[in-house]
């Protein structure tokens, strides 16, 4: 009796183990594909964009590129378009992380899209247009990471500060 409980409670627990495997093998890991901070090519827009505007140029800053890079990293490995990590790291902590000091704005994206539109469609929403014309930033860091390699989509992330 003893060695048939016995048996029974192995099997009970490696049931457990199981259930707790298969529980864990539906996590879904992304490993994103291959992504840059892309500054020089935010100089041009931007440039435009703020001069069109009667604001000075913004110019990019190896910290605000950093952390656009972390955002996009993060978007593309998650699959989710969303400001915070998710892995307690909201905007804020992100950039305090990255020695960048306050006031800042952040701009993202996702999508099959080549800069121009980007830049026309953060231009054609409210939020995305005041972070980019506020007269208060000087500095900013574009980056993109692409959603798996060999995709077109990518993830994008514009961090403007000063």
């Amino acid at each position: 009796m003893a060695k048939r409980l016995n048996r029974l409670m192995t099997a009970a627990a490696m049931g457990g183990l199981l259930a707790l495997a298969a529980c864990q093998s539906q996590t879904v890991t992304r490993v994103a594909g291959e992504g840059a901070v892309d500054s020089a090519t935010g100089v041009t827009y931007l440039q435009t964009i703020r001069s069109e505007h009667g604001l000075p140029p913004l110019r990019p800053d190896a910290a605000l590129g950093q952390a656009a890079l972390q955002q996009a990293t993060y978007m593309a490995q998650s699959g989710k378009m969303n400001h915070t990590t998710g892995r307690g790291r909201d905007f804020s902590t992100r950039l305090k992380d990255n020695g960048v000091p306050g006031p800042a704005a952040e701009n993202i994206a996702q999508g099959a899209m080549d800069p121009a539109k980007l830049f026309s469609m953060w231009m054609n929403s409210d939020g995305h247009r005041r972070n980019m014309l506020d007269p208060r930033f000087t500095k900013f860091g574009l980056a993109y990471m692409h959603e798996a390699k060999g995709s077109d989509k990518r993830y994008w992330a514009l961090v403007l500060g000063r």
